[in-house]
């Protein structure tokens, strides 16, 4: 039950032997691609704000601000009177990347990476356009979150991880707080998975969730306090951030229910177009890559066609790797650890060879 959750639970020898056992045949599969011999991907680092993509023409406004457009994904970049970058803002999306005080990333229960960060990805209240900068919703909202310290995307998304701290909103309802992956597999079945998946927001928060399409999403007690991965993204850009939600991958417009459905949907911008599922459809580079991305994988082949997992950016690692955030099974919950598979999106690990698309919502 809900109040009885502790933090990332051990379980005993013996039943972590026995659901070892039931998964350990679809570990061993689902590994064996690491030595296929895929093409590393080199990271070559996110967008530094220069104007190498073609030279872009540059608008200077009367505080010494100057915007300038780049390609690649299609987008303005607002630098200051020093000519350092202040904020991205991406065609067709709602995220935006703003440049703000640092902050450091840990989770030492899973991981000694550390992401150290001048990053804070925000939701604007429409997608972003070419010449939005001299509209007044834009002006309104960036007057508001330019030097604000509320909760971004990133922040909000480590509110789940191993030992963080629970919040209650006025009705007393958990809406933050470490966060498991889903209840345990006890079925037994060969191949099955450690944890079952199709836990989603309204599971962790244990109350009914209204859907704008009429659909009522109604927890499951035995799911108190778990998000599956997409369930967890959900979370994040929706129930905290007010995305748009749907309730299923095809009822309305908004956040499907899925991984697949997420990166399959028209939704946001393609910054890695998906090109197929199989290993040779691994992007062969990551650089147009930015905190708050939606990263898609293939990890699964009983899915067969379908991507079967997506996580965040999150940045660089203070060895200069760029890590993802992402709730999995082997960890029981939200993570940037190392296993089952280091979070990396650069080199040639588990992970980063599994990769298939990303987008910006």
């Amino acid at each position: 039950m809900a109040g009885k959750k502790k933090s990332r639970p051990v379980l005993s020898g013996l039943v972590v032997l026995g659901l070892v056992a039931t998964s350990g045949y679809l570990t061993v599969e689902l590994r064996k691609q690491e030595d296929q011999g895929v093409p590393e991907i080199t990271n070559v680092g996110v967008l530094d704000g220069s104007d190498r993509a073609g030279g872009a023409a540059k608008t200077r406004d009367e505080g010494g601000e100057s915007w300038s457009r780049l390609e690649n994904p299609a987008r303005s970049v607002l630098r200051g009177s020093d000519g350092q970058v202040k904020a991205v803002f991406t065609d067709g999306a709602r995220t935006a990347t703003l440049t703000g005080p640092a902050r450091t990333f840990t989770e030492p229960s899973s991981t000694s990476s550390k992401v150290s960060t001048t990053d804070w990805v925000r939701l604007m209240p429409e997608p972003w356009k070419k010449g939005a900068d001299k509209e007044k919703w834009f002006k309104d909202w960036y007057a508001e979150y330019e030097a604000s310290k509320e909760d971004d995307l990133l922040a909000i998304a480590f509110q789940y991880v191993a030992g963080a701290k629970q919040k209650k909103d006025e009705q007393g309802t958990v809406y933050a707080g470490d966060a498991n992956f889903g209840p345990l597999n006890t079925s037994g079945a060969e191949g099955g998975d450690l944890r079952l998946e199709q836990s989603d927001f309204y599971d962790y928060l244990g109350v009914p969730y209204p859907f704008r399409d009429g659909v009522i999403g109604q927890p499951e007690a035995a799911r108190a306090r778990s998000i599956d991965c997409s369930g967890y993204m959900r979370m994040v850009f929706g129930y905290r951030a007010r995305y748009p939600l749907m309730s299923s991958d095809a009822s309305g417009d908004g956040l499907p229910r899925t991984a697949n459905g997420m990166a399959r949907s028209e939704q946001g911008a393609d910054i890695l177009p998906l090109t197929g599922v199989s290993p040779k459809d691994r992007p062969t580079g990551i650089d147009q890559l930015q905190p708050g991305d939606l990263v898609f994988f293939k990890l699964d082949t009983r899915t067969k066609q379908r991507l079967d997992h997506v996580g965040m950016v999150l940045g660089y690692d203070t060895e200069g790797h760029l890590l993802f955030v992402s709730s999995r099974e082997e960890v029981n919950g939200p993570t940037i650890g190392d296993v089952g598979g280091v979070s990396r999106l650069d080199g040639n690990g588990y992970y980063a060879k599994t990769l298939r698309s990303a987008k910006r919502l």
